[in-house]
């Protein structure tokens, strides 16, 4: 496996940070004409650990809420084994760091007991008025800490 920056020590110890997962049931129309996971379908199970992970941890009206959006600042995905549509898949989803208005959330693809695929990226807190960012509630700060601990980084 190639050498990817937020992948540390190794991708053993890298994925013994993570605590939070869901299964992916992969669907025919994810496929291309190999059999193998079409590149865009993995980020769409990004989007879907995201979002049950943030309803995990109680905050998805704090982050998508009337006057509040969690939006994609980036998002990138490295390939590292092929997927294919039979393979049990299970998705593992982390924050990384908080930052002032933004977290930054680590993905997993697990199949088999190898890591097929690693992505990262980063959201950023959008107060729907000023369509500026916005800081982080102190509660959900809180929140992540608490259910996180010593695996978040600095």
């Amino acid at each position: 496996m190639k050498k990817i920056s937020f992948i540390q020590p190794d991708a053993a110890g890298w994925l013994q940070k993570f605590q939070f997962s869901i299964p992916i049931k992969v669907r025919y129309c994810e496929t291309d004409m190999l059999g193998h996971v079409n590149n865009v379908s993995y980020f769409m199970y990004f989007e879907q650990g995201r979002v049950d992970y943030f309803d995990h941890l109680g905050l998805t009206a704090a982050l998508f809420g009337d006057r509040f959006v969690a939006v994609t600042a980036d998002l990138e995905c490295q390939y590292l084994e092929q997927v294919y549509l039979k393979d049990p898949l299970q998705l593992y989803v982390r924050t990384a760091r908080i930052g002032r208005s933004s977290v930054d959330i680590q993905y997993a693809l697990v199949a088999n007991g190898r890591l097929k695929a690693a992505g990262r990226g980063a959201l950023v807190l959008i107060d729907k008025e000023s369509g500026k960012s916005a800081p982080l509630p102190d509660f959900a700060r809180e929140t992540i800490r608490n259910y996180e601990g010593d695996r978040l980084e600095e």
